[in-house]
């Protein structure tokens, strides 16, 4: 299984994510983030499962929230690198400028 790292700008996406749906409905948010980690794992033991999207960057989408993960692999040290989790109406390019 590979490690996971993710970056302080994708930590920031899920909090924010999750403040707006605790706001929509109380415990929300913790599912939110409950379902992200579920993926992350589930990526770490399946982290060419998804198609690459834009240049290294791979991309998973949420099953219950409209969001996608956007990570890359780093094969050397056997981590997978999260760099955004952004809603899926957002512009896929906000990404790049991490």
């Amino acid at each position: 299984m590979y490690k996971s790292v993710i970056l302080p700008l994708a930590k920031e996406d899920i909090r924010i994510a999750a403040l707006w749906y605790n706001k929509q409905q109380h415990g929300l948010g913790k599912r939110f983030a409950a379902e992200v980690r579920e993926e992350v794992h589930f990526i770490r033991q399946n982290p060419k499962a998804t198609n690459v999207r834009y240049d290294e960057v791979r991309t998973a989408v949420l099953n219950l929230f409209p969001f996608m993960i956007h990570y890359f692999i780093d094969e050397k040290n056997k981590t997978i690198i999260v760099s955004a989790v952004l809603h899926t109406s957002r512009s896929p390019e906000l990404w790049k400028n991490r």
